[in-house]
C-alpha cells in the first residue's frame, strides 16, 4: 500500500498533460510503445468542468502541469482552485523546457503570485530551449541526463562545475521555503546544521502531504526529459491511500463524520464518481475503502435512496459485507455547478421519440451538469448545460449515436427571479359548484433569504394553533413551491425566497389538499409584485489574452457588452484582461474576438454568479415576455 498512488494530471489546454501521461505510462511499463495512448482524459474546456471535479473527488494527489512559455493561464487557475476545494496535495511540473521562450523561473513566480502557491523548485535545468540537456536534483545534488531513443536510460552524474553556484543558491531557497512550514527542518536551518538529502526529502514530504508546500519539477515530456524524476517525486512526496483522511457520513448517527481507515479491515464504503452507458449496460466507476480479490456484489445507497444497486458483478457474496450492511455510511457528494444555458430540442420524426428519450436519460445519468426539463407552456423538451459547446456536443451525439435528427431552438440564458423585500399575503380560495366545494385560506408573508443561505427556497410553518389541520401543510408547501417555479416577471424560477405561513382558515367539509394547494399558488401570485421582484442573470468570469495593440478595442467591446473589467495585466507582448460579463451578451463572442484581433486573441469563461439585471434590461425582458404571451 505504501507504494500505491492515486494521482491525476491537470492543466490548462495545450500544456502537455496528455503527452506527459503517455510518457508516464510508457516508463512504468503500462504501454510498450509511445503513441499507443488510451486514457480517461478530462476535457480542458470550461464547459466540461464537471469531468475535472469528479476526477479530483477520488484522487489522493495530483500533478499540476504548467507550460514554461504560457505560464499560469486561466484554466490553470480554475483547476488549481478545484484541487484546493477537494484538499488534494499536489506537485507542479513545468513542461516544454525545450520550447523557444521557455522561462521556468518566471512560471514559478507566477504560481506564487497568481495561484498563491507556497512553492520552490526541486530541480534546476541544464540549459533551456534547444540547449536543454538534463536536470539537477536539488535534494540529492545529482545531475540527470536522459539517453536512448525514448529517453529511457537515465544517466546520473555529478553537478557540472559551472552550475555549482546557482545550485547552491536554489537549494538554499528550497530549504528556506520548506522551513517556513516545517518546524523540524526550521530548527536545523536556524541552528546552521548541515541538512542531509534524506532530512530535506522527509521535510518536503511532510509539508506536501499537509498541503503546506508544492514542490516544482521541470522537464520536457515531448523530448522525453524529466519524466522519471517526476515519477520518483510522486512516490517520494505524494501520499499513499492510507495517509489520506477520507470521511464518510454515518446515516445512523445524524450524518456524523466517520474516518475511513483505507484498509481491507475497515468499513466498506464506495464512492460512485462516474457513470457510463455502454453496449452491455451501465458501467459504474467507484473508489473503494476496501481492497477486493475475486468477484463480489454490494448493495449501495446514496443519501435518501437506501437499497439502490450501485455495483453488481456476480452472485458471489462476501459474508463480511452482508454482516456490515447495518453500517449505513455515505460519502459527501462533489460540487456540481448549476446549468447556465438552455436549448429547446425535439426530434424531427415522431417515430424516433423512444430513442430520443433514451439518449437524454443516458446523458443525464453520465453528466450531472446536463439537465432535461419540459416547458409547461410550449410542451417542448428543454436541455440545460454549462455553455453553447456543451449543449452542441450533446445534440450532435443524439444525431450520431442514436440516429435521431433533432430541431434545435435558439440558445437561451437561464435567468432567475427573486424578491427584494417582504410582502404579506392573505388569500381565500373558495369555490362552490354544487356538491363538495373548495375552501382554503392562507395568511403569511414572503421575504428574501439571506445572501449566505444554503437553500434557495425555504417554507416555514409558524402558525400557532390548528386554524389549518396539519395534514394540509404539505399541500400548502407544495403549492408555494409550484408557484415559485415560474415568476410573473418573465416566467423563470424564483430563488432565494422564504415563505412563512402565520395563519389561515379551513372548512370542515370543503377544505382539501387541492383547495389549499391552489390557495398557496394564488397567494404567491397575489403578493409577488409587492415584494419588488427583480430578474437575475448569469454573470461569467471572462479572461482574455490579446496582443497589446488590440487592448483598447477589446476593452471597449467588453464595455459595450455591459461587462465590468476587474483586472488588466501584462504578459510579454500580450494583455491579460479579466472581466465579469453577462452571459446573455456573450453569444458568438469567439467570432467577434477573432475579427477584432486578426485571429490572435483567445478567451475562456466560467460561471461566476447570478446577479440582478439593470432596470432597462429588466423592462426589455418583461416586455418581450409579455409580447410572447400575447402572441400565444
Amino acid at each position: 500500500m505504501e507504494r500505491l498512488r492515486n494521482i491525476g494530471i491537470s492543466a490548462h489546454i495545450d500544456s502537455g498533460k496528455t503527452t506527459l501521461t503517455e510518457r508516464i505510462l510508457y516508463y512504468t511499463g503500462r504501454i510498450h510503445e509511445i503513441h499507443e495512448i488510451n486514457i480517461i482524459d478530462t476535457p480542458g474546456h470550461v464547459d466540461f468542468t464537471i469531468e475535472v471535479e469528479r476526477a479530483l473527488r477520488v484522487l489522493d494527489g495530483a500533478i499540476l502541469v504548467l507550460c514554461s512559455v504560457g505560464g499560469v493561464q486561466s484554466q490553470s487557475i480554475t483547476v488549481d482552485r478545484q484541487m484546493r476545494r477537494y484538499q488534494v496535495p499536489r506537485l507542479a511540473f513545468i513542461n516544454k523546457l525545450d520550447r523557444m521562450g521557455a522561462d521556468p523561473w518566471k512560471v514559478l513566480n507566477q504560481a506564487r503570485s497568481k495561484l498563491r502557491h507556497h512553492s520552490a523548485a526541486i530541480q534546476v535545468p541544464i540549459g533551456l530551449e534547444d540547449d536543454f540537456q538534463g536536470l539537477i536534483d536539488l535534494v540529492k545534488l545529482k545531475a540527470y541526463y536522459f539517453h536512448g531513443s525514448n529517453g529511457e536510460k537515465v544517466v546520473t552524474e555529478e553537478v557540472p562545475a559551472h552550475m555549482e553556484a546557482i545550485v547552491a543558491e536554489k537549494r538554499r531557497e528550497l530549504i528556506e521555503v520548506v522551513s517556513e512550514v516545517d518546524d523540524k527542518l526550521a530548527d536545523a536551518f536556524l541552528a546552521d546544521e548541515p541538512i542531509s538529502s534524506s532530512d530535506l526529502e522527509e521535510a518536503i514530504r511532510r509539508a506536501t502531504v499537509a498541503r503546506k508546500f508544492i514542490p516544482v519539477f521541470m522537464g520536457s515530456a515531448f523530448k522525453n526529459k524529466g519524466v522519471q524524476p517526476l515519477l520518483d517525486g510522486v512516490l517520494s512526496y505524494l501520499p499513499c491511500p492510507t495517509e489520506v483522511s477520507n470521511f464518510a457520513l454515518d446515516q445512523s448517527k445524524n450524518e456524523d463524520k466517520v474516518l475511513l481507515a483505507g484498509n481491507p479491515d475497515g468499513r466498506l464504503v464506495a464512492l460512485a464518481f462516474k457513470l457510463e452507458e455502454g453496449r452491455f449496460g451501465q458501467l459504474t466507476f467507484l473508489r473503494f475503502s476496501h481492497q477486493f480479490l475475486g468477484n463480489f456484489y454490494a448493495i449501495g445507497h446514496s443519501r435518501g435512496h437506501a437499497g439502490k444497486l450501485l455495483l453488481y458483478l456476480e452472485w458471489i457474496v462476501l459474508q463480511e459485507i452482508l454482516l456490515r450492511m447495518d453500517l449505513l455510511d455515505t460519502m459527501t457528494s462533489m460540487n456540481v455547478p448549476e446549468p447556465v444555458m438552455s436549448l429547446a430540442v425535439q426530434p424531427v420524426s415522431k417515430d424516433s421519440g423512444g430513442q430520443f428519450s433514451k439518449a437524454l436519460n443516458r446523458f443525464q445519468k453520465e453528466d450531472p451538469t446536463f439537465r432535461v426539463g419540459l416547458d409547461p407552456e410550449s410542451g417542448q423538451t428543454i436541455i440545460s448545460g454549462m455553455g453553447e459547446l456543451h449543449l452542441d456536443i450533446y445534440v450532435e451525439r443524439i444525431r450520431r449515436e442514436y440516429k435521431v435528427d433533432a430541431t434545435v431552438g435558439k440558445p437561451r440564458v437561464n435567468f432567475r427571479e427573486t424578491v427584494t423585500q417582504r410582502a404579506e399575503f392573505d388569500y381565500l380560495h373558495k369555490k362552490q359548484t354544487g356538491g363538495q366545494g373548495q375552501y382554503g385560506r392562507v395568511i403569511g408573508f414572503i421575504e428574501p433569504l439571506p445572501a449566505d443561505s444554503p437553500t434557495k427556497f425555504l417554507f416555514e410553518n409558524m402558525m400557532v394553533g390548528q386554524a389549518i389541520p396539519s395534514g394540509f401543510i404539505p399541500a400548502i408547501e407544495k403549492g408555494f413551491k409550484e408557484a415559485a417555479n415560474s415568476g410573473s416577471l418573465i416566467g423563470h424560477p424564483v430563488e432565494n425566497v422564504r415563505i412563512v405561513l402565520t395563519d389561515g382558515a379551513s372548512h370542515a367539509v370543503d377544505s382539501s389538499e387541492l383547495a389549499f394547494k391552489l390557495a398557496s399558488i394564488y397567494a404567491f401570485r397575489q403578493c409577488y409584485a409587492a415584494a419588488k421582484p427583480v430578474i437575475l442573470e448569469p454573470i461569467m468570469l471572462v479572461e482574455l489574452k490579446v496582443p497589446t495593440e488590440f487592448q483598447g478595442t477589446v476593452a471597449g467591446d467588453i464595455n459595450k457588452r455591459k461587462g465590468v473589467i476587474v483586472g488588466n495585466d501584462q504578459d510579454g507582448d500580450d494583455s491579460v484582461i479579466t472581466a465579469h460579463v453577462p452571459l446573455n451578451n456573450m453569444f458568438g463572442y469567439s467570432t467577434s474576438l477573432r475579427s477584432m484581433t486578426q485571429g490572435k486573441g483567445e478567451f475562456t469563461m466560467e460561471y461566476k454568479d447570478h446577479l440582478p439585471v439593470s432596470q432597462d434590461v429588466q423592462m426589455q425582458l418583461v416586455n418581450a415576455y409579455k409580447a410572447t404571451k400575447a402572441a400565444e
